[in-house]
């Protein structure tokens, strides 16, 4: 059984991102905006950049290679992804995930669960994969959707996204991550409103409007869609 550890005050906790990745460029203009941004500004996360050409060891930095047995597209190399992964230092408890189309698919559950961790090593394919031999290596191949993207760079920052905002002291509140869809399997949150009073004919919910604190967690809870 992994040890859980607790943290006994904001200061005590930050968590640790390394990405491996051919595109280091891409993630630069989200991760570095809003949020995730004060974030960092507050050491409440860090984020470390792994261009895996610079771990190959022949001329043209070759990330991939054809596949064996023939087939359309080419296959990412296991060589750079263990090269990089030798060099990334420790931080605590650490897991290793894989961004694929075939992995599990990932949850707001899932983000709890790894929102406890200390170092986060996120590898990022391109192409048809990853060489088999990389799965020696990781915990967890992890899925956004149904779906294929040309790499695994936006499927790695919407992981990041959602488990970033869980840590201590990142949103302004850390009750704005507790009341909220999916906070609960299954769970939608209520519908919210701010003013005007009034646009173009619709109203606020009288309850909202209320001030009777019990009527409006009534309401709220009412309004709760389950689509578990």
């Amino acid at each position: 059984m992994e040890e859980i550890v607790c943290y006994t005050s904001i200061q005590q906790f930050s968590m640790r991102f390394d990405f491996l990745t051919i595109f280091p460029d891409v993630f630069t203009g989200y991760l570095n905006e809003s949020i995730l941004k004060r974030a960092q500004r507050t050491k409440r996360v860090s984020f470390h950049f792994h261009d895996l050409r610079d771990y190959t060891s022949d001329k043209h930095r070759s990330v991939d290679d054809r596949p064996y047995g023939g087939g359309v597209g080419m296959v990412m190399k296991v060589e750079p992804i263990f090269m990089a992964l030798k060099t990334i230092p420790k931080k605590g408890r650490r897991r290793i995930l894989l961004m694929s189309a075939k992995g599990k698919p990932f949850s707001q559950a899932d983000a709890k669960r790894l929102a406890k961790y200390q170092q986060l090593i996120v590898i990022c394919p391109r192409y048809e994969g990853v060489d088999e031999r990389v799965m020696d290596y990781v915990d967890e191949e992890v899925s956004i959707g149904n779906y294929v993207l040309t790499g695994g760079e936006l499927p790695a920052m919407v992981v990041t996204d959602a488990i970033t905002r869980l840590l201590p002291g990142v949103l302004g509140k850390d009750e704005s991550s507790v009341d909220e869809s999916h906070s609960e399997p299954g769970v939608l949150e209520y519908p919210q409103y701010t003013r005007p009073e009034i646009f173009k004919g619709k109203c606020v919910p009288p309850e909202l409007l209320s001030g009777n604190h019990p009527d409006i967690r009534s309401w709220r809870n009412a309004q709760r869609k389950n689509i578990g």
